[in-house]
């Protein structure tokens, strides 16, 4: 199954829930803190940030590989009356179009050369004074079993991060264990890493 999109498609299509239906921690304490306006999600999945988001206010634009995801979440939010622009695409696809006052990149792997060519399309997203936020796995997550992809090629560490936004002002940038309580594919102690960064 090496097309991302059939990978995606077979997990969302075999679990109720992949990830839980509950907003991202560390995303959710930036969107509470934070005036409403204009958000890119990528790789959003079933929609949990999204939803949370447009809940609280945002005008949400989210992507991911896999049509059913897409459905679902769609699905979800218009039974709770919420509008969210969420289509079919992937990170390879991806161009930067419009431009958002936040960005946020929750569990969203890729390996390097690929990775240091999105995170430049999501800084030519952004609007000025807007801001980019992440998590992920850190390559320590390779010793944990909460999931995460399995391979430190697409995990990350804080040097390239660093890199990849340095013409950000970056406000964290930091490595840290966590339990995470995402659904089933995300569950138990974790090393993850975060970011903050601003245009």
């Amino acid at each position: 199954m090496n097309n991302p999109s059939d990978f995606w498609n077979s997990r969302y299509s075999n679990n109720e829930t992949v990830y839980g239906y509950t907003a991202n921690v560390f995303f959710k304490q930036f969107i509470d803190k934070h005036k409403a306006g204009t958000l890119l999600l990528p790789c959003e999945g079933e929609g949990r940030n999204a939803i949370y988001a447009a809940a609280s206010g945002w005008h949400v634009t989210a992507f991911d590989f896999s049509e059913i995801a897409v459905a679902k979440a769609l699905q979800r939010g218009g039974k709770l009356g919420l509008t969210i622009q969420y289509t079919q695409n992937s990170l390879e696809n991806y161009i930067p179009t419009q431009s958002y006052d936040l960005i946020a990149s929750i569990y969203v792997h890729m390996e390097a050369e690929l990775r240091k060519s999105f995170h430049k399309k999501l800084i030519e997203s952004l609007k000025p004074g807007g801001s980019i936020i992440l998590e992920a796995f850190n390559k320590n997550q390779i010793n944990y079993q909460s999931g995460g992809p399995g391979d430190t090629k697409r995990m990350y560490s804080i040097e390239e991060l660093a890199s990849d936004f340095s013409s950000l002002s970056i406000s964290l940038l930091e490595e840290t264990i966590t339990e995470l309580t995402e659904g089933d594919f995300h569950k138990g102690k974790a090393a993850v890493i975060r970011l903050i960064a601003s245009s």
